[in-house]
């Protein structure tokens, strides 16, 4: 497996190789981290001085930031230069056959918390492979990843999400967990529903959710051989407190799937999936949608 992690040099944030570092551990792969620095469309001989310069302070600071990550990981440095980064990276995962491509979240964010800037964005609208993106602030950790969540959408994963999300289990030995998440409506706190009305209504709607996640795991055990999973619903008066309330650990990953209105092989994220990243405590990775079974 190789990891492309994509390196912010100019921002110095180590997140996204310290999220490759823990993906690295678990699946044995090699990580190449990227420095992508910005040209302009027009190449102007009269930048090269520049571009060299910007070029080798990336490059010290890639070199700085790889030397501070635990010994024994393969690590393979590189510095691309591209009209933009998405650009980058999406050239750079052909050409070295990347399986993931790592990003971290915008320094605008909430620390701990994820928030897509421009760049990572269109990345992740764009991506033909897996998406991990590392909260703000991620730091070291020595172990491996331990646990995906994948947020299940009811009819919505006729995508096939829950399937994939099994199987990249199974390859990397980790615990699998499926989530659902339900924000109950704002009605109840104005006073216009009987009390214990919404509560009714979502304990029927989480039985049925147990239900057909069971059915979903049952289809998907007879291609992976062993698949056990946990079942567990997160609700709420926000998205912020659907999200927490399904308990996180440290090695936690969750999974999202792609909008069904997003082209096949490709990412697409959804407005569900965008509202529960925003709110994710741990490292999300966005899987592209498949065909139709």
């Amino acid at each position: 497996m190789t990891i492309l992690a994509g390196f912010s040099w100019s921002g110095h944030s180590p997140a996204p190789l310290h999220l490759a570092a823990q993906l690295s551990r678990c699946t044995g792969g090699k990580i190449v981290a990227a420095a992508v620095i910005e040209r302009p469309w027009l190449p102007n001989p009269m930048n090269n001085e520049y571009f060299n310069h910007i070029g080798l302070q990336a490059e010290k600071a890639l070199e700085h930031a790889i030397a501070q990550l635990p010994p024994g990981l393969d690590v393979w440095p590189i510095v691309h230069q591209a009209t933009s980064v998405p650009e980058g990276l999406t050239e750079l995962a052909t050409e070295v056959k990347a399986d993931t491509v790592v990003v971290g979240s915008s320094s605008t964010g909430l620390l701990g918390r994820i928030a897509l800037g421009s760049a990572t964005d269109r990345l992740v609208h764009t991506a033909e492979i897996p998406v991990a993106i590392a909260p703000r602030g991620y730091p070291a950790h020595p172990g491996r990843i331990e646990r995906l969540t994948v947020a299940y959408g009811g009819q919505a994963d006729h995508v096939g999400l829950v399937a994939a999300t099994a199987e990249l289990a199974a390859r990397w030995s980790v615990r699998l967990r499926i989530a659902s998440f339900t924000v109950r409506p704002m009605s109840v706190f104005s006073g216009s529903l009987e009390p214990g009305a919404d509560d009714l209504v979502i304990a029927q709607w989480a039985r049925q959710t147990r239900v057909s996640v069971e059915e979903q795991l049952e289809a998907v055990r007879s291609g992976v051989d062993t698949v056990e999973a946990d079942v567990v619903i997160g609700s709420g008066s926000t998205w912020r407190d659907a999200v927490d309330g399904v308990g996180w650990e440290t090695g936690d990953i969750l999974v999202l799937g792609s909008g069904a209105a997003g082209p096949v092989a490709q990412v697409f994220l959804g407005s569900a999936a965008a509202r529960i990243l925003r709110h994710s405590p741990v490292p999300t990775m966005i899987m592209p949608r498949r065909t139709a079974a």
